[in-house]
């Protein structure tokens, strides 16, 4: 039994529509998730009557939630008609911040990919605002979208304090205490949503994943030119107490370990990122400056990496994913032990190589897991190619459509 206690120093009372606005999300997210569904389905699966469940898909029909698609097979009397939650003609720009590389995606709310652009990261707050203005409005040109973009979602490699969307702590681009939220919203004139990667990631798996995946208690682990996480409890993800929860990437395996951008030494983050494998091949330190002058000079990446690891003539391509692996492993372990989460997706450019790694990975897993059952707890790659961060950022403006309502 899931018990919830109410906060009687900070709470929203219930009125008269607040079980029809309840009714009507519930409707809302059925169709989302079993579309295409009739609307005799729908009733069924609410248990209430057809009446009223006709009267709730009304609204979203008129509201332009949902349409009406082909009609269904029926064994007797009409066809039915199909409902499917209206995604295509629904636009989102989503950004993805990264150490050396910034991505600006055209999206429909499903997370589809319309239109893709990316540059060399600008760490300077005010440029980097300006170039988004710039190509977010050439983007919606471009392809008509003027007047149907709902919003832009922006992921950054940092804590972010989601209400402010004040940018806490992002090592990798030198920020603190930053705000670009507000300067893009009154240069493009669209509402502005900014998260932290991981924890969008995992909004993503929410709202934007495959039917049946279980997501409800579960850790989304970006490895990326950073590494971090998002928990989600219960359908909930976990922010903490100053929006500053799931850094593991930031816990240190090693105080003796290589210096991390953070500034510490031994983190997770300065063995598993794309940044460590790849100064760790070509035998660099880990800074700041000198890792961005060194991809820039030589343009090497994972991807890269690991098909030079494939041909099997390379051994230090093999060597720097293998400990980047045994690695990972041992920060996944971690995180087992001390969340005990239902299973763990991993995201990143290390995912193409999930079937040279998976062994590394499970075997540091089983080292370090406190039980047997922790030992076993499914660790699953996203698709190769399927740029979960900006999949992140586009749920930061389609999930509230499906989000719960507020009591007020």
């Amino acid at each position: 039994m899931v018990l919830r206690k109410i906060d009687t120093r900070n709470f929203r009372r219930a009125t008269r529509s607040t079980s029809r606005e309840i009714n009507r999300q519930i409707v809302l997210n059925l169709v989302r998730e079993h579309q295409p569904i009739s609307r005799a389905d729908l009733a069924r699966r609410m248990s209430l009557g057809r009446g009223v469940v006709t009267s709730i898909v009304n609204e979203l029909l008129a509201d332009g939630a949902v349409y009406e698609g082909p009609t269904g097979e029926a064994p007797r009397g009409r066809k039915p008609t199909l409902l499917y939650v209206r995604t295509r003609d629904r636009l989102a720009i989503a950004v993805d911040v990264r150490f050396s590389r910034t991505y600006v995606m055209l999206a429909d709310f499903s997370g589809a990919q319309i239109a893709l652009e990316t540059f060399d990261t600008i760490t300077e707050p005010g440029e980097l605002v300006a170039e988004f203005a710039h190509r977010i409005g050439r983007l919606l040109e471009r392809h008509g979208a003027e007047g149907r973009c709902e919003g832009i979602g922006v992921v950054v490699p940092g804590m972010v304090d989601h209400r402010s969307g004040r940018i806490l702590n992002a090592p990798q681009l030198g920020w603190r205490d930053v705000h670009i939220r507000d300067a893009l919203a009154d240069s493009t004139g669209l509402a502005v949503q900014i998260e932290n990667a991981p924890l969008a990631c995992a909004l993503a798996k929410m709202w934007l994943g495959r039917r049946g995946e279980g997501t409800d208690n579960f850790v989304y682990l970006t490895v990326s030119d950073g590494v971090g996480t998002g928990i989600v409890v219960n359908g909930q993800v976990v922010r903490g107490h100053d929006f500053t929860a799931g850094e593991f990437g930031h816990v240190p395996l090693d105080r003796n370990g290589p210096r991390c951008l953070c500034g510490a030494t031994g983190c997770l983050e300065a063995y598993t990122s794309n940044l460590a494998t790849l100064s760790r091949y070509l035998g660099k330190e880990l800074t700041a400056e000198g890792t961005r002058a060194l991809l820039s000079a030589t343009p090497l990446t994972v991807p890269e990496l690991i098909a030079r690891a494939r041909t099997g003539s390379d051994a230090g391509a093999t060597a720097a994913l293998e400990e980047t692996a045994r690695h990972l492993g041992l920060g996944i372990a971690m995180i087992v032990n001390s969340l005990n989460p239902a299973q763990i997706f991993v995201g990143g450019e290390i995912t193409a190589a999930w079937d040279l790694l998976e062994p590394i990975v499970r075997q540091a897993v089983t080292e370090r897991a406190l039980t047997a059952a922790a030992a076993e707890t499914p660790v699953i790659p996203e698709e190769v190619g399927g740029y979960p961060r900006l999949r992140g950022a586009t749920a930061l403006v389609a999930a509230p459509v499906f989000a719960a309502p507020q009591v007020a």
